[in-house]
């Protein structure tokens, strides 16, 4: 009778996954390679003298790129009941196909195969070509660091929910009032409060284009203290996420400890 020990068994499983785990992260490797790739071609093609000369190659690219997404997408959506919470056959596969993950993956397809069914506008056809942009949302699947930017904004969705309140709220107390001061100096350029809100962007961000500003002396005294409120008030946002991303730091430092330990 053959005896097996315990360490053997552990080695064995240790070394399949090991192996899986290679072969998943070099799978994941060519789908981000491909993805910003992708982004590139998208990119480069607004160059027309690089779009007229290797538009073939960009056709041959895409083709091939879709072909692989496509395969993707096929492949996840028909996995996905090995998952608990897509075990049904079918409804499962419906409750997958409308996560967040999956709806990236079926707009970054999209685009290639809608002109194909439907008869579109030269301008909508531009639009979908942009939406191909929607591939660098696949990184979030295959990257740590996007998997920790969406943890942080989904942790943190509520403060930042209530700071983007308040900057929409000091906008329109901004435009409104600059609005009622400035309009009967500068009618063409502060001639209504949606139109005064592009000052108050530019102000409350603090980036001044100069293209419109205020020229009363209260006007220029209030313009000082909204620029010197949006400092603090953008400033506010950025310290959430910031201690979002302190905080999924210190987790992932305490899970690796837990793990080696």
């Amino acid at each position: 009778m053959i005896k097996v020990s315990k360490k053997s068994i552990i080695k064995t499983i240790d070394k399949a996954k090991n192996k899986e785990d290679r072969v998943s992260r070099i799978f994941d490797m060519i789908i981000m390679t491909l993805i910003v790739l992708n982004v590139f071609a998208v990119v480069l093609e607004t160059v027309v003298s690089i779009r007229t000369e290797y538009h073939q190659y960009f056709v041959w690219f895409e083709v091939f790129s879709v072909v692989m997404f496509s395969i993707e997408y096929i492949v996840r959506l028909w996995a996905c009941t090995a998952l608990d919470d897509y075990q049904h056959p079918f409804w499962g596969r419906v409750k997958y196909a409308f996560t967040i993950g999956a709806m990236i993956d079926l707009l970054a397809i999209l685009p290639f195969y809608l002109p194909l069914i439907l008869s579109l506008d030269g301008r909508f056809l531009r639009i979908l070509r942009l939406f191909r942009l929607f591939r660098l949302f696949k990184l979030g699947r295959y990257s740590s660091a996007f998997k920790m930017i969406e943890n942080v904004l989904v942790n943190r969705r509520s403060e930042l929910t209530i700071s983007v309140g308040i900057i929409i709220t000091m906008l329109v107390i901004a435009s409104s009032m600059m609005y009622f001061i400035e309009n009967e100096a500068q009618p063409e350029k502060f001639s209504s409060i949606p139109e005064t809100m592009w000052w108050g962007v530019a102000t409350l961000t603090t980036v001044g284009y100069g293209d419109v500003y205020p020229i009363t002396p209260f006007g220029q005294l209030f313009g000082a203290f909204v620029a010197i409120l949006g400092v603090g008030m953008f400033a506010l946002p950025a310290g959430i996420i910031a201690a979002g991303f302190e905080r999924e730091l210190s987790k992932k430092e305490e899970n690796q400890i837990k793990s080696n330990d």
